[in-house]
C-alpha cells in the first residue's frame, strides 16, 4: 500500500474516495463543513436525518455529493469531542481501515489526520494512520494451498496535512510507520511459523538472508560446538534433549559513530516449548510456537532499523533452541555451569528461558554496549500480573526503564515497570549450586528478572517480559509484532538526545 501526505480543501481533491470525521453529537469536521458548504447543506440534510450521528465505529458511504470531485465521501464517526485519545484514535482507524476494505475505491484522500488528539501532532497522526492500516492488512496464508488475494483492498492513501510546511514531516512519519510496519510484519512471519520448519537453523537462516539484504548488517552464527567452548552450560543444558541444534545468533547494525556503545537487544528464541522434562499440560500446547516471539521482535526491530537507515548501532543477540524431553535432556535437579561461572540448580526444567538469556546476557559483555534489553515471553505469572495490555518492565537502570516506558506512551505499545528489590533474590536461594532456577509460585514475574539481573551487573540493563503481549489466542491467534514498535521507539528516541 502507497502513502502520501498533501495540503489542500476538501472540495478540490480529486479523488475515489474522500474521508471525513464526524464527531458527537452529530458535528462535522472543520473539512466536512467545508464540503457541507459546497454542496449546500448535502451533509448536515444527511446527518439531520440521522443516518450518521457519530458514534465512534459508524462508516457511511455517499456517493455523488454535489460539489466535490470526489467518486464517493466516506464519514467517519469518531464519538465525543472529550473522549478523543490515542487509544480511541487507533479505534477510528481500525473501523476506517474495515470501511476501504469493503469498497472498489483503489485510492483514496483522508482528513481523518485533522481530527485533534491532545498531545499528539501531525507526525503522530500520520505514523499511526499507516501503521495501523499496514497492519490491519497483514495476513498470514504461507502454508495455505489457496492464497489470499494480494490484489483486493486499498492501494494508495493521501492524508491531509495542516500546511505545505508540514510535508516533510508527513513524509517522514510514513517512511517511519511503513518500516515499523515491515519490522512487524516480519516478527509476526516468524511467530506464526509452525515449529516444525522455524527450528533454531531456520531462524540462523533468516539471519543470513537479513544480512544479504541490508549491506550494514554483519551476521555470526555460533554453533554448539563453539558455545561449549565458550562455556555455555547453561544455554546447552536446554538444546540438551532435542535433535535439533542450538544456535546463537548475533546481528550487528553499525551505523553510527564508531566510537558509539551499541544498544543490545537480546532476544529469546525457544522455537518450541514442550517444557521438557518438566512437561506442560497438553490444552493450548501448539501455542508454545510462539516461545520465540522475543527472537522475532529483535529480528523486526533490526529490519525497521535498517530500513530506515538510521544513524546508530545496534546489536541483536538470539540464543535459539527447542526445550525437548529427549532421553539425554536436563533432569530437574541437575545443576549446571553458566557462561559467568555462576552454577545454577534446574529445579524446574521449564523456566528454560532464563536458563538460554542467561548466557546471551554475559555474552553480551563483549559489544561493551551502552544499555542491553533482553525481550522475552517468560512467565505465565505476566500474564496473571498485567494481563495482555502491557508488557512488564524491570531492570537494573531507572533511567532506562523510564525511556521504555516514555517511548511506549509515545508509540502505543505500553509496559508496566515491576520491582526489582532484593528481597525476591531470596528465593532464588539453593541448598547444592549459586543459584536456583526458579523461586517459587509467588511473584515469578519478578523473581524470573532476578534471576536474570545475576547476569548483568557491567552494564544498564531492562528486561521485557512479553508474555502477555507477543501474541492473542483463540479465533484471531497469531503473532502480534510487539514489541516492535516499543523497541524501535526506543532507538529513534536514542537518537535526538
Amino acid at each position: 500500500m502507497e502513502f502520501n501526505v498533501k495540503s489542500g480543501n476538501p472540495e478540490k481533491q480529486r479523488t475515489a474516495c474522500l474521508i471525513i470525521a464526524v464527531s458527537q453529537p452529530r458535528k462535522l469536521s472543520r473539512a466536512g463543513e467545508m464540503i457541507d458548504k459546497v454542496s449546500d447543506g448535502y451533509l448536515s440534510t444527511i446527518i439531520r436525518r440521522g443516518d450518521m450521528d457519530g458514534k465512534l465505529g459508524q462508516t457511511l458511504f455517499l456517493h455523488h455529493v454535489p460539489g466535490t470531485l470526489a467518486d464517493r465521501v466516506l464519514l467517519v464517526g469518531c464519538g465525543k469531542d472529550k473522549d478523543l485519545n490515542e487509544r480511541n484514535y487507533i479505534k477510528i482507524l481500525d473501523h476506517l481501515s474495515k470501511a476501504l476494505n469493503q469498497t472498489g475505491a483503489m485510492e483514496a484522500h483522508s482528513y481523518l489526520t485533522d481530527i485533534n488528539i491532545r498531545g499528539r501532532d501531525i507526525h503522530w497522526k500520520v505514523r499511526q494512520n499507516v501503521m495501523t492500516l499496514l497492519n490491519n492488512r497483514y495476513y498470514f496464508d504461507m502454508l495455505k494451498s489457496k492464497k489470499q488475494d494480494p490484489k483486493k483492498g486499498q492501494r494508495k492513501l493521501l492524508m491531509n496535512v495542516p500546511s505545505r510546511r508540514d510535508l516533510q514531516t508527513g513524509e517522514q512519519a510514513i517512511k517511519e510507520g511503513a518500516a515499523i510496519s515491515s519490522g512487524m510484519g516480519l516478527t509476526r512471519d516468524l511467530g506464526n511459523l509452525p515449529a516444525n520448519i522455524c527450528t533454531p537453523t531456520y531462524l540462523a537462516e533468516s539471519a543470513i538472508k537479513l544480512g544479504k539484504t541490508f549491506s550494514k548488517l554483519k551476521i555470526n552464527i555460533l554453533e554448539e560446538s563453539d558455545m561449549k567452548a565458550l562455556n555455555m552450560g547453561s544455554l546447552l543444558s536446554v538444546s540438551a534433549g532435542s535433535q535439533q541444534p542450538a544456535k546463537l545468533i548475533s546481528i550487528e547494525y553499525s551505523a553510527g559513530k564508531k566510537d558509539e556503545k551499541p544498544v543490545v537487544l537480546v532476544g529469546k528464541g525457544v522455537t518450541f516449548d514442550t517444557g521438557g522434562i518438566s512437561l506442560k499440560p497438553g490444552l493450548a500446547m501448539d501455542e508454545m510456537k510462539f516461545d520465540m516471539c522475543g527472537a522475532a521482535s529483535v529480528f523486526g526491530t533490526i529490519k525497521a532499523i535498517a530500513e530506515m537507515q538510521l544513524p546508530v548501532n545496534v546489536v541483536g543477540i538470539i540464543p535459539t533452541t527447542e526445550n525437548m524431553p529427549g532421553s539425554i535432556a536436563t533432569k530437574p535437579g541437575d545443576i549446571v555451569t553458566s557462561m559467568s561461572g555462576q552454577t545454577i540448580e534446574i529445579l524446574n526444567t521449564d523456566a528454560e528461558g532464563r536458563l538460554i538469556l542467561c548466557d546471551a546476557l554475559t555474552y553480551a559483555e563483549k559489544f561493551d554496549p551502552k544499555y542491553v534489553i533482553d525481550i522475552a515471553t517468560l512467565t505465565g505469572a505476566c500474564i496473571i500480573a498485567l494481563g495482555r495490555v502491557p508488557s512488564a518492565v524491570i531492570g537494573n537502570h531507572s533511567p532506562l526503564i523510564n525511556d521504555l516506558i516514555s517511548s511506549g506512551k509515545n508509540i502505543e505499545d505500553k509496559v508496566w515497570k515491576l520491582p526489582l528489590w532484593d528481597e525476591y533474590q531470596d528465593q532464588l536461594k539453593s541448598n547444592f549450586a549459586d543459584i536456583a532456577n526458579i523461586g517459587g509460585r509467588e511473584a515469578g514475574t519478578i523473581t524470573a528478572a532476578c534471576f536474570l539481573s545475576r547476569f548483568t551487573k557491567k552494564y544498564h540493563w531492562a528486561h521485557l517480559d512479553i508474555a502477555g503481549t507477543a501474541w492473542v489466542t483463540g479465533d484471531k491467534k497469531g503473532a502480534t509484532g510487539r514489541p516492535v514498535p516499543l523497541l524501535t521507539q526506543f532507538i529513534l528516541d536514542q537518537i535526538t538526545d
